[in-house]
């Protein structure tokens, strides 16, 4: 076995026994008072966690709770070994929306532009577009009429500043190959996330997510709330999901057969 398979399997098993038992803790608060916060300005690096202290769900809609049972995550009480998973971080699919804010950010970065904000995270070296030029979410997603849209991993995502320290996030459209959570809790195409980004202080970004989707479960609910810390590195380490490891482990660790199978 490679060294860098061993790295991969070593992550897989000690992830989920860690998910399994609790989340990682955000990181600590600085030490001493932090300057005031600037301006309509959440550039920069945030450092978050590796996973996410998530607020309770309510309940599922008969639709969402079939989904939900489909599911085999790595992740928390229902988790099940690698090789049985069809969670698509076993195959290294793109976490999708909003899963990789729920799930992995222990490193996003922003980069605010003339008509758009830039998001780009850590895990897997992705970025979101979100646009700030005044355009609405797409009316249609997924259908066969004029002016439709194809659903996407990440969705479509419009900002705008609510106040000088606050900005909002709305987001739909999402393809339904990805979950909500790395613990299997799904969420439809048409789903309306909101993000909150306010900005505390010049350290201190905290961020909340609210998730509405009507198809999946009987009421909109915060999904999690969470303090960043600005980092003081400012650059990303290498963080990736190599496809050819992931598929050669999987060819070298398949489950074991036994009764019932």
């Amino acid at each position: 076995m490679t060294k860098r398979l061993s790295a991969l399997l070593l992550s897989l098993c000690v992830c989920t026994v860690a998910h399994a038992q609790r989340p990682i803790e955000p990181p600590s608060p600085a030490k001493g008072p932090s300057a005031p916060a600037p301006r309509r300005d959440i550039s920069g690096v945030w450092s978050g966690a590796a996973a996410m202290r998530l607020e309770p769900f309510p309940p599922m809609t008969p639709e969402g709770q079939q989904v939900f049972n489909e599911t085999k995550p790595l992740f928390g009480p229902r988790a099940v070994p690698v090789a049985e998973s069809n969670h698509g971080l076993v195959t290294c699919d793109p976490l999708g929306f909003p899963q990789n804010l729920l799930y992995e950010m222990r490193q996003i970065e922003f980069q605010q532009t003339g008509s758009k904000m830039l998001q780009l995270f850590q895990y897997q070296r992705t970025f979101r577009e979100i646009w700030t030029d005044g355009r609405k979410l797409p009316a249609s997603v997924g259908g066969d009429s004029a002016g439709s849209v194809d659903p996407r991993w990440y969705g479509y995502s419009i900002g705008s500043w609510a106040d000088d320290y606050t900005f909002v996030v709305n987001t739909t459209g999402f393809n339904e190959k990805s979950w909500a959570t790395a613990q299997g809790n799904p969420r439809s195409m048409d789903a309306r996330i909101e993000e909150r980004y306010r900005r505390i202080d010049r350290d201190t970004l905290e961020v909340t997510v609210t998730i509405d989707d009507a198809k999946t479960y009987t009421k909109p609910f915060v999904a999690m709330r969470h303090q960043l810390r600005l980092s003081p590195k400012q650059e990303f380490d290498e963080q990736l999901c190599v496809p050819s490891e992931a598929l050669e482990y999987l060819s070298t660790f398949k489950p074991v057969a036994g009764p019932g199978r």
